[in-house]
């Protein structure tokens, strides 16, 4: 993986990254949270098993987030939330 794969920002605990609708896509989830930079990255990183929801290794990239779910990829962790 290289350093544009995955935006380097250290943190601990989960961020919260409020959506508008009630679900999200895991694949426009990490755009929105700034995991990855693009789509085809989005695809790469979830194919390659490299992205956890919830503590479980995710490979569907239509996987649909509701909010309170935890979405980590590389030790960085982003929270789904309300807007």
């Amino acid at each position: 993986m290289t350093s544009r794969t995955v935006r380097m920002y250290a943190m601990s605990d989960p961020v919260d990254v409020p959506i508008e609708d009630d679900v999200i896509r895991l694949g426009q989830f990490l755009k929105l949270a700034n995991l990855i930079d693009s789509g085809s990255e989005a695809k790469t990183v979830i194919a390659a098993g490299l992205v956890r929801v919830n503590d479980e290794v995710e490979v569907r990239r239509g996987r649909q987030l509701h909010v309170g779910d935890v979405v980590a990829i590389a030790g960085h962790k982003a929270r789904v939330a309300v807007a």
